[in-house]
């Protein structure tokens, strides 16, 4: 069983930052391809940012420059570095995890979500 936490979202001002965190917990052998989607009212979930298990990094064109993930994977978690925020983030956000279990094949794991609201 394997149980995945997020926390971080809150109400932010345009400009401002926030750090999402996410970590995974549970009978984990390993932990590959960490990520980080999100869902605006009335939209589909799109990719924020990837982070491989070698650190190689992805970004959708609106976050780069802006965003940063980053993982521990000591602790089985990954991080979001949001800055200069925009309301046109305010969605909520989804960690999305690669994990291979010790009793499991790799299966695919998403976090419960955590609202990211920016104000103008």
């Amino acid at each position: 069983q394997v149980q995945l936490v997020e926390s971080g979202g809150d109400l932010v001002q345009a400009g401002g930052s926030l750090r999402l965190s996410c970590t995974a917990s549970g009978s984990i052998f390993s932990v590959n391809t960490m990520g980080w989607y999100r869902q605006a009212p009335g939209k589909q979930r799109e990719l924020v940012a990837t982070i491989t298990s070698g650190g190689s990094t992805n970004y959708a064109d609106s976050v780069k420059g802006r965003f940063t993930i980053s993982r521990d994977n000591d602790k089985n978690t990954v991080s979001l570095q949001m800055n200069s925020l925009k309301p046109e983030d305010t969605a909520v956000y989804y960690c999305n995890l690669y994990i291979m279990g010790v009793f499991t094949r790799r299966l695919e794991y998403w976090g419960q979500g955590t609202q990211v609201t920016v104000s103008s």
